[in-house]
């Protein structure tokens, strides 16, 4: 499957962003998708994941009660909704799919996307 991530920007802290993941050249809806994201230098790191069905969504701590991970698998899209952003927040975000079982592990993900930069200023 390929993966075309989307929606990310500069937003001032406190603010409000909108992240895309779509999906092509494959059955979405077998693939658990999540939202990784990588500062330079630091190690990619998880941020959601949410299952084929929709029904079970895990989120980082750092993320957890201003982020929500959804998917539309009639659009193959996942998206991320983050809120409350701080600059901690910046980063490049990765959309990545697998088939089977959700997962916090990068190393379990074969396809990704390209990534999209979010800037937070303070």
């Amino acid at each position: 499957v390929q993966l075309q991530a989307s929606g990310g920007g500069l937003v001032q802290a406190g603010g409000s962003l909108s992240l895309s993941c779509a999906a092509s050249g494959g059955t979405f809806s077998s693939y658990s998708m999540n939202w990784f994201r990588q500062v330079p230098g630091m190690e990619r790191e998880f941020v959601a994941s949410i299952s084929w069905t929709g029904g079970t969504k895990y989120y980082a701590d750092s993320v957890k009660g201003r982020t929500t991970i959804s998917r539309d698998n009639a659009k193959e899209t996942v998206y991320l909704q983050m809120n409350s952003l701080t600059p901690e927040d910046t980063a490049v975000y990765y959309c990545a799919a697998r088939r089977g079982l959700v997962s916090k592990r990068a190393e379990d993900f074969g396809s990704w996307g390209q990534g999209t930069l979010v800037t937070v200023s303070s």
